[in-house]
């Protein structure tokens, strides 16, 4: 593997989180045009977490491509009288790959806990998912000097339980949550910190390979202008886009981590 400031390179992620925008249409046009922009593209696992409606069709429409197609959240059951809920299995069955767990806007607004991220995770391993585990602060725990407290607690308790295996099957999103929609971002170095944090935790509780090779992506207002700044970090190793990832010649930018300007 090639070098990054003294540590060995893991394959980046790139997941663009769409959130509840486009039409079907609309979603369909905006897939296309990244599967044509990044055809010849292979420095990165690069993913598109669509609303759930979406799923089959932009699967299908990138199904030979080497673009991945997520979900953004799912439910822990199988199946069951669970009205309006989605399964890991249906989403699998539909050609998904991916899933975001513990977005910040789940904890927030759905009042999703650590042990809630912790069971739709495992119910993503269990189908053959790949979960986009996510953790961060908002800004009053930053400006209260509590952000190891609240990540570390968010990292232990929603990864409760993993085997090994299903460690290096997961990919984490750092996303302070002050950062996300604000046009605010952690600078490299703050972002970096809290990714180092994130991988000591790791070689403490589950040992130094599974440390070494989880993938930590930092999710906070990620553009085109910060990208290449972010990822010269030796502990970020990708991305969780959101605005960005709506249009694609920004989110191309992003995932060829170009430099923008001097």
């Amino acid at each position: 593997m090639r070098e990054k400031k003294g540590r060995k390179v893991r394959r980046p992620v790139i997941a663009g989180n769409w959130k509840m925008n486009k039409s079907l249409a609309e979603a369909e046009e905006l897939a296309s045009g990244l599967k044509e922009r990044l055809k010849d593209f292979d420095d990165a696992d690069v993913v598109l977490c669509v609303p759930s409606l979406y799923v089959e069709s932009v699967a299908n429409l990138l199904s030979d491509s080497r673009i991945g197609v997520g979900a953004q959240n799912l439910y822990w059951e199988e199946k069951g009288a669970f009205t309006g809920e989605i399964s890991a299995t249906m989403l699998k069955s539909v050609g998904c790959e991916y899933v975001i767990v513990g977005h910040s806007e789940r904890r927030q607004y759905f009042r999703e806990t650590n042990q809630d991220v912790n069971r739709k995770a495992k119910a993503a391993l269990t189908a053959g998912l790949t979960p986009i585990l996510c953790v961060g602060e908002v800004l009053r725990e930053r400006e209260d000097g509590r952000t190891e407290d609240v990540v570390s607690k968010q990292v232990v308790e929603s990864l409760e339980g993993m085997t090994e295996e299903e460690m290096l099957s997961t990919v984490i999103a750092y996303e302070p949550v002050w950062a996300i929609g604000t046009g605010k971002t952690a600078t490299p170095e703050q972002a970096n910190e809290v990714h180092e944090l994130i991988r000591k935790l790791l070689a403490q509780r589950h040992g130094a390979e599974v440390a070494e090779n989880v993938r930590i992506l930092y999710g906070g207002s990620v553009k085109p202008g910060n990208v290449y700044g972010l990822m010269q970090e030796p502990d970020i190793d990708g991305g969780l886009v959101g605005g960005a990832s709506l249009d694609a010649g920004s989110f191309e930018k992003i995932v060829r981590f170009e430099r923008q300007g001097p």
